[in-house]
């Protein structure tokens, strides 16, 4: 997700326009996008799901999100991680997500890296927040918003080398966006500049 120009939705808040006026969506721009995250298994889902919505609109994703947490065992990584290929067909064919079969099989490869990383101890906290960029990355409302930096091509080449797969650096900078590692909501929002 990436943030762009502003507009009033409901009431006189400004939001990022990017969230429009679906009310799943201006919840999610309101409750959690851009929200701090540093707890592993919650990062971790992130990921998976940054993954997931890779080539699609992150409101697919999230429309699809609560099947998701139930299909892969809300996300916990150490069943996950044991995923036989009998399980991944039944998910594969499941509706209710993106039936992907290399994102499926991402997630359960995932699974495994974080788990090797020693995820839930704060290992994939600190890999993740060390991508944090120096200073202000504050920009005017008609400036453009990347789809990638330094930073998020560095955190993508970190992943890989642990293992992971989905983890390009567009998927790594709209992670880093989501929970809370660089803060582009537009100047005109609400939530621009929300205490960290």
């Amino acid at each position: 997700m990436t943030a762009g120009r502003t507009e009033p939705v409901g009431g006189d808040r400004i939001r990022c326009r990017w969230c429009g006026s679906d009310p799943l969506y201006v919840r999610y721009h309101d409750e959690e996008w851009g929200v701090p995250v540093r707890e592993d298994a919650r990062l971790f889902e992130m990921l998976l799901l940054e993954g997931a919505q890779a080539g699609l609109s992150w409101i697919t994703v999230l429309k699809k999100r609560d099947r998701y947490r139930e299909l892969f065992d809300h996300f916990d990584a150490e069943k996950i991680a044991r995923y036989d290929p009998a399980r991944i067909e039944v998910i594969v064919k499941d509706p209710g997500i993106i039936r992907h079969r290399g994102k499926v099989e991402a997630f359960v490869g995932n699974a495994r890296a974080y788990l090797a990383m020693g995820g839930g101890r704060g290992a994939l906290s600190e890999l993740v927040w060390s991508a944090q960029p120096m200073g202000a990355n504050r920009r005017a409302a008609s400036d453009p918003v990347p789809t990638r930096t330094r930073e998020s091509e560095a955190l993508s080449r970190a992943l890989v080398a642990r293992g992971f797969r989905f983890v390009g650096p567009t998927i790594c900078y709209a992670f880093m966006q989501a929970i809370g590692v660089v803060d582009d909501h537009d100047v005109q929002c609400f939530l621009a500049n929300r205490a960290r």
